[in-house]
């Protein structure tokens, strides 16, 4: 089992969290709820972070302010519109989440703040950035079906990092994740570089290029929040929260 934890005493960054908005039963009641699904939750309090709801009702960019680090987590597919192009018949999206999350991500780009974008996350972040999706993997790779097999069941991919990239820093040369997308990086954003892929080309991480975005910055096409024996991306995401959040100037510093 591969994990991080926290010194005794470290100080435990702040992790903003986007959220799902929807139909949600809780005890005796159903009705809209913010929801974060709870593995991405253990993911940062294992990894020695504070975890904190973003839903996307209210949207404040200025609430980087108060935060260490960001997490635009998974759900549905980004809207066309806001890369040029035509919704394909299998793209499902949510207007006010996609507003949401970009912002967010644009906020946090701006600020140098570290920033963690899952699956959908890493679409945004190419979106924000400029760059384009494919709307249905299975129409370009023939095998992309098995990066999302069944409704409800994750896939599992294998991929490559290149040398100096975070990906390889934190996990090597070769590694696996869960998946579950049919949805992808096509045309990749100015100020960003493909750092993994998959055996058939597709993207599965991407960082911040020379002269791109000034802070920690990982997309991941993968979910590996669903892989609870190993938490090094979230381990090098809160360090890297930990380390902005102490090199910040007083005066930026919100009271603990």
């Amino acid at each position: 089992m591969v994990t991080t934890e926290p010194a005794q005493g470290t100080y435990r960054p702040r992790v903003g969290l986007t959220t799902y908005w929807q139909s949600a039963a809780w005890g005796v009641w159903d009705g809209t709820a913010a929801i974060v699904p709870g593995a991405y939750v253990r993911a940062v309090v294992e990894a020695g972070g504070t975890p904190l709801l973003l839903p996307p009702v209210g949207t404040d960019p200025g609430v980087v302010g108060v935060l260490d680090g960001l997490i635009v987590i998974g759900g549905v597919d980004v809207d066309p519109v806001h890369y040029g192009a035509a919704p394909h018949p299998t793209t499902v999206a949510q207007p006010e989440r996609d507003d949401h999350d970009l912002a967010l991500t644009r906020a946090a780009l701006a600020a140098g703040m570290p920033l963690f974008a899952i699956c959908r996350g890493a679409q945004i972040l190419n979106v924000a950035l400029g760059g384009t999706l494919h709307q249905h993997l299975p129409e370009v790779r023939k095998d992309a079906a098995l990066y999302q097999p069944a409704p409800g069941v994750f896939g599992s991919v294998d991929f490559t990092t290149e040398p100096g990239s975070i990906a390889r820093q934190l996990l090597g040369k070769r590694a696996s994740s869960p998946c579950y997308h049919h949805q992808g990086l096509d045309r990749i954003a100015e100020g960003l570089c493909v750092t993994a892929l998959a055996a058939d080309g597709t993207v599965e991480v991407v960082e911040a290029a020379a002269g791109g975005p000034a802070g920690w910055t990982l997309g991941v096409q993968f979910h590996p929040e669903e892989n609870g024996q190993d938490r090094r991306l979230f381990g090098g995401f809160v360090d890297a929260a930990r380390t902005y959040a102490l090199h910040r100037s007083a005066p930026e510093r919100t009271a603990s």
